[in-house]
C-alpha cells in the first residue's frame, strides 16, 4: 500500500505553459516512464490532462484553467480520479469580488483573490509567477506565502537542442521545499524528488542528474538542521526527575536519574543523585523517559528520517525503497550528518509485470528471485519483501533460499495466490491486513494488483471469525508462529476517512500542523459511490479490527508499523494497538523491546538499561496512563545526540506541543 505515487500529480504543481501551445511531460520513477501530464493553451484558457500509474493505481485528472488579466488564475476546475480511487471535483473561482473554492477539505472564500494552491489539480503558472515577481514571493490560498529560491544552473541536451535551466527551492507551501527547474524563458522545465521526476517531453535523461541533485539539496538544508539543532556535550548527560517506562516489565518507575555517555546509558541511580564533575544536568520535570521506538513499515526518506525522530521513533525496518538512495541516506545518518532512525533493511523483491512496483529487484523468473535473495543476503539484509507480482512458485524458491540463508521472509500475498498458500510455503509474516485477509473473499482469477485489493475488502463483514476460512488461517498462524504487520492506521484512513472531516484520531494534532498538511488530514483516501458504499468500507474496517483482536488473543505477534512515513501516524497506529485490547503498557512494549528482539537487537536496544544504546524519549506526561501524551515529547536523544523537538518542529511549520527541557547545568 505505497503512498509514494499520492504526490505524484502534486510533482508538477509547478508546470508553467505560458509560452507554450502545446507541452507534454513525462513522470519518471526509479528509471521508468510511468505516465505523464498534457498541458495545452489557448489564449487565457489551460486544460491540463494527467494520467500517472504505478503498482496498479495512480491519478487520472483534467483540468480547465482560466488567468486574469495578471496571470493568475480567476477560474480553476478539476475533475478525475485520485491515486486510489476517491472522485475529484474541485473548483476555484471570483464571485462578486471575492475568491471562493470548493476542495476535498471542504473548501472556503477569501476577501483578496490570490494564487489558489489545487489539493488535486497540477497548481500551475505559480513558478513562473514567482520568479517574474521583485522579490520571488507571493500570498497563496487557502493561506501562506509562496517562496522561490534560485539555486543553481545547468544545461540539458534533448530532442529540441540544449537548453539552460536553473533550479529553484520552492517552499511556503508544505512542511518541505520542493525543487522545481525552469528554462532560461522562465518556462517550466522539471520537478524532481530522489525517487520521482516530471521532466520535458525529449528531455526524460534530465531525470538522473534532477534526482540526485534534489536528494543533494534535501540533504543540504537537512544537514543545516543537523548543524543548528543536534545537542552534543562534552561530558556525560544526566535526565533528572524522571520516571522510566521499564519495557521489560511494562511498568513506569518511581522518578529515577539516567546518565548517558556518549551514545549509551552510563547510569541509572536514584533521582536527585550527585552528578560527578563536568556533567551536563536536564530537568525530566517528571516526565516519562520512553525507549526509542520501532517503526516496522518504513520507505524512509531524508525527510521522514528527520520527523521520525522527532516523534520518538529511533529505529526503523525499511521494507521497500531504491537500494542506492537507502545506502545513501544509511551513510548520512551514521556519520552525522543528518538526522535519522537506525534503519534495519528488508529487501525487496518484486515480479515484472504491468503493475510492479518499481523498486528493490525486479525478478522474471525463480532463479531470478533466489538470486536476488543472495544479493541481499551477501549485503546483510535482515530478510526479504516480496510483493503482488511474483508468482507462487517463485516465493516458494525464494523463502527456500532465504531461510537457507538465515533471512527472515515477509511480505504481501501475490496475485492469484491466498495467505494460505504463503503460510504454507514459510512466510514468518504477513503484510497489511487487506493483504492477509483477501485470500477469505476472492475468486482465484480475480486480480489484487488493482485497486481491487482495497474495494474488494466490503466482502469482509459477510465472514464469520470464529469458524470457516478465518479461523484456520488464525489458528494456522499461531500455530507456525507466523507474525502479521496489519498497518492498521492506513485502513482506518481508506476505509474511514471522508472528506472535509478530520480523520480520526488526529483531532488533537490537527491545530497544531501547517496548513496544507489539515487539508490532506481532511481528504478520504478511497472513494465511495456515497453513504452506503461508505457505510460498507466503515463495516469492513470494525472487521479487520475484530480479526485483529481475535489474532492478538491467539497470541499471533502483531507489529506495528504504518507505510505512512511513521511520526504522527505511527503514534495513531500504537493507539488502534490499544482498541484490539493491548494494555497501554502491552503497547509500548510492543513498540519498543518486542520490536527489538523481534529483529534480534535485544542487546543493544529497546528498553533504558545500563550499556544499552541511549536511545530515548522524555514525554512530558505519561503515556502508561494515555498514549496521545507521546505526541508531547520534549527530548530525544539517538546516536550521542540529543534533540528538542519544540526547536525544531517551527522549521516544518509545526506548532509545538511542549516545550523544551530546562537544562540546569551545562
Amino acid at each position: 500500500m505505497k503512498a509514494w505515487i499520492l504526490g505524484a500529480a502534486s510533482m508538477v504543481v509547478f508546470a508553467s505553459v505560458a509560452h507554450a501551445q502545446e507541452t507534454e511531460f513525462r513522470a519518471i520513477t526509479n528509471d521508468v516512464d510511468i505516465g505523464y501530464v498534457k498541458v495545452d493553451r489557448d489564449g487565457d484558457r489551460i486544460t491540463v490532462e494527467t494520467d500517472i500509474k504505478q503498482n496498479g493505481r495512480g491519478p487520472t485528472t483534467n483540468e480547465v484553467i482560466v488567468l486574469g488579466e495578471d496571470g493568475i488564475p480567476v477560474s480553476w476546475n478539476v475533475g478525475g480520479t485520485t491515486t486510489f480511487g476517491s472522485t475529484i471535483d474541485e473548483y476555484y473561482r471570483i464571485e462578486d469580488g471575492r475568491a471562493v473554492w470548493m476542495d476535498a477539505a471542504g473548501g472556503g472564500s477569501a476577501d483578496t483573490p490570490a494564487y489558489y494552491v489545487t489539493m488535486n489539480g497540477s497548481g500551475m503558472l505559480l513558478s513562473e509567477l514567482l520568479v517574474n515577481d521583485e522579490d520571488m514571493a507571493m500570498p497563496v490560498l487557502p493561506g501562506g506565502t509562496a517562496r522561490l529560491e534560485a539555486i543553481e544552473s545547468y544545461t540539458f541536451d534533448g530532442e529540441g537542442g540544449p537548453v539552460e535551466t536553473t533550479t529553484y527551492a520552492l517552499s511556503g507551501l508544505s512542511s518541505a521545499p520542493s525543487y522545481v527547474t525552469l528554462d532560461a524563458d522562465g518556462r517550466y522545465f522539471a520537478s524532481a524528488s530522489p525517487g520521482f521526476a516530471m521532466v520535458r517531453k525529449g528531455y526524460e535523461d534530465a531525470q538522473t542528474r534532477l534526482r540526485e541533485r534534489a536528494a543533494d539539496y534535501s540533504a543540504q538544508r537537512l544537514s543545516g538542521l543537523q548543524e543548528k539543532y543536534a545537542r552534543t556535550f562534552e561530558g556525560p548527560v544526566r535526565i533528572t526527575n524522571v520516571h522510566v517506562f521499564d519495557s521489560i516489565r511494562k511498568t513506569r518507575g518511581e522518578m529515577v536519574d539516567v546518565v548517558m555517555a556518549g551514545d549509551r546509558i552510563a547510569l541509572i541511580e536514584p533521582n536527585g543523585s550527585t552528578p560527578s564533575e563536568g556533567e551536563t544536568v536536564i530537568d525530566g520535570a517528571g516526565g516519562t523517559l520512553v525507549p526509542g521506538m520501532y517503526e516496522m513499515h518504513g520507505h524512509v526518506g531524508q525527510e521522514s528520517a528527520l520527523s521520525n525522530i522527532l516523534t520518538g521513533v529511533t529505529s526503523i525496518r525499511d521494507v521497500g525503497n531504491r537500494n542506492d538512495v537507502l545506502d545513501t541516506l544509511i551513510e548520512r545518518i551514521e556519520k552525522g550528518e543528518i538526522a535519522g532512525p537506525r534503519i534495519t533493511r528488508s529487501g525487496f523483491i518484486e515480479g515484472k509485470s504491468e503493475f510492479s512496483s518499481r523498486t528493490g529487484k525486479l525478478v522474471d523468473s525463480k532463479e531470478a528471485a533466489i538470486e536476488a535473495v543472495r544479493w541481499y543476503g551477501a549485503r546483510g539484509f535482515w530478510g526479504i519483501k516480496l510483493y503482488n507480482s511474483m508468482r507462487a512458485d517463485w516465493n516458494a524458491a525464494a523463502i527456500e533460499e532465504a531461510h537457507r540463508l538465515g533471512m527472515k521472509v515477509h511480505g504481501h500475498v501475490p496475485a492469484f495466490a491466498t495467505a494460505d498458500e504463503m503460510i504454507a510455503a514459510g512466510y514468518d509474516e504477513i503484510t497489511h491486513a487487506n493483504q492477509a485477509m483477501l485470500g477469505w473473499v476472492i475468486e482465484k482469477d480475480e486480480d489484487t494488483r488493482t485497486l481491487f485489493r482495497f474495494t474488494a475488502m466490503k466482502r469482509f463483514p459477510a465472514l464469520s471469525i470464529d469458524e470457516g476460512p478465518v479461523a484456520a488461517t488464525l489458528d494456522e498462524m499461531a500455530a507456525k508462529g507466523v507474525a502479521h504487520d496489519p498497518t492498521l492506521v492506513i485502513h482506518e484512513l481508506g476505509l474511514g476517512a471522508e472528506n472535509g472531516k478530520i480523520r480520526p484520531g488526529f483531532e488533537e494534532i490537527y491545530p497544531n500542523m501547517p496548513s496544507e498538511s489539515q487539508r490532506a488530514m481532511k481528504q478520504e483516501l478511497f472513494g465511495t459511490s456515497g453513504p452506503e458504499e461508505r457505510a460498507e468500507y466503515v463495516a469492513a474496517y470494525e472487521f479487520i479490527k475484530d480479526v485483529l483482536t481475535a489474532m492478538h488473543e491467539r497470541g499471533i505477534m502483531l507489529v506495528p508499523g504504518t507505510d505512512m512515513g511513521g511520526g504522527y501516524n505511527y503514534h495513531r497506529e500504537l493507539q488502534l494497538f490499544e482498541e484490539l485490547g493491548m494494555s497501554r503498557e502491552e503497547v509500548l512494549a510492543r513498540a519498543t523491546i518486542d520490536m527489538a528482539r523481534y529483529l534480534g537487537q535485544e542487546e543493544d536496544l529497546g528498553s533504558i538499561e545500563k550499556g544499552k544504546y541511549a536511545d530515548f524519549f522524555l514525554v512530558d506526561g505519561d503515556p502508561t496512563a494515555d498514549l496521545k501524551d507521546l505526541k508531547k515529547i520534549s527530548m530525544v536523544a539517538k546516536g550521542g545526540a540529543i534533540y528538542f523537538p519544540a526547536e525544531v518542529q517551527p522549521e516544518f511549520g509545526i506548532t509545538p506541543f511542549t516545550g523544551v527541557p530546562t537544562i540546569l547545568s551545562e
